[in-house]
């Protein structure tokens, strides 16, 4: 009975440090509650998080534990009823025991207003289609962060922004909507083109996911001219 009670302990004390040291990448939503749990009022003030959370995750890969905050300025409400940005912020903490390191961070702005004439409304972040996965299966969480905004039209003359952290380093594609064929602007880092394909893919397929929901309107055949590695496309 000695024996097989502690052969029980062995097993239990195995699978606990298994799951300590499990490197599966992984993450998810945080409920309001585990949002304020991590982010204190304390820790906030600290680190200088001065607009509302407007969503939290977390992820654990093999180089560690991670929080992320994507926060809004929620300036005033519209007509509709609607909350209006004029600023955001993001904010990455690398967590190691009760050390909390701030990776990067995200700061943008609607366009301000020209000669009292309001060019933007309000920015906010896209977390339809933001998302924390290990797209190229190297066992690091590769986070895609995207926001955009509402220009005089809307979506059909607002900008977007695709944010993508590979290995600390960040890659970007902007966007700017149009009306008018000439109005409508993509830009490319060049160094997206040296990320892994399966993220050059993935980041091709979201793209036809936010034309197909209406929220971009690219410049003709944009995929083809991204297939040659294009950093500036438009239809002029």
């Amino acid at each position: 009975m000695k024996k097989i009670c502690t052969l029980l302990l062995l097993c239990l004390f195995a699978i606990t440090v298994a799951a300590q040291t499990d490197t599966t990448p992984s993450s998810k939503k945080l409920t309001k509650a585990e949002t304020e749990e991590f982010f204190t009022n304390t820790f906030k003030k600290k680190n200088l998080i001065n607009f509302p959370i407007f969503r939290a995750y977390t992820y654990h890969d093999k180089s560690g534990t991670y929080y992320v905050a994507l926060s809004e300025s929620a300036d005033t409400v519209n007509k509709e009823k609607d909350t209006v940005n004029y600023t955001l912020k993001a904010f990455n903490f690398n967590v190691d025991k009760s050390i909390s390191l701030k990776k990067w961070e995200i700061n943008d702005f609607k366009t301000p207003n020209l000669k009292g004439e309001e060019k933007e409304s309000s920015i906010w972040f896209w977390t339809k289609y933001c998302e924390f996965n290990d797209l190229d299966s190297d066992g690091l969480i590769d986070p895609i962060i995207v926001y955009g905004t509402f220009g005089t039209n809307g979506y059909d003359d607002g900008r977007a922004k695709i944010l993508i952290y590979y290995k600390g380093q960040k890659v970007a594609i902007r966007h700017q909507n149009g009306v008018l064929d000439n109005e409508r602007k993509t830009q490319v880092d060049v160094t997206f083109y040296s990320l892994p394909t399966q993220i050059q893919t993935h980041i091709k397929e979201l793209m036809e996911k936010m034309v197909k929901n209406k929220h971009a309107i690219f410049p003709t055949a944009y995929a083809e001219k991204m297939d040659k590695k294009a950093v500036s496309i438009s239809n002029e």
